[in-house]
């Protein structure tokens, strides 16, 4: 995944073409799309949100799926979000198992998170759950 920059000329475009469809009550998904991966790409996690939100909109209309998805994937591991980011990855990769970017994407998101160390934080705490839970049941069937 490389770093897109979105210049604040075209992120203003995009906002003053989507508020203006908005406000006749018809947004075309091109122009919601537009918005969206301009908010998804800009360093304020604010416009991240938002763009996120246009994204899981326009999910349900059920046109260029994959778009959306990847976006909600890029926004997400932009926020640090990265079960989430690999859940849209996933989905992409069950649809397109060989698309390259999907990818790519994932195994960025899993090489941060094994970085960030939450790759084995999310192993190690699951098994103290079903460690915890072994130790209960043990302790219970004692009792009886």
């Amino acid at each position: 995944m490389e770093e897109v920059v979105v210049s604040d000329e075209d992120l203003k475009n995009a906002q003053c073409n989507y508020v203006e469809e908005f406000s006749t009550g018809n947004v075309d998904s091109n122009t919601q799309f537009r918005y969206a991966y301009c908010l998804v790409h800009s360093p304020a996690k604010s416009d991240i949100l938002k763009g996120l939100d246009l994204l899981r909109g326009l999910c349900h209309s059920g046109t260029d799926q994959r778009d959306y998805l990847y976006y909600l994937a890029v926004g997400n591991y932009k926020l640090n979000e990265y079960k989430t980011a690999l859940k849209y990855t996933s989905r992409i990769l069950q649809i397109e198992p060989n698309n390259r970017q999907a990818l790519t994407l994932d195994q960025k998101i899993k090489s941060q998170m094994q970085k960030d160390g939450l790759l084995g934080l999310g192993i190690v705490g699951s098994a103290i759950v079903v460690g915890g839970a072994a130790l209960l049941v043990g302790l219970l069937s004692r009792k009886k």
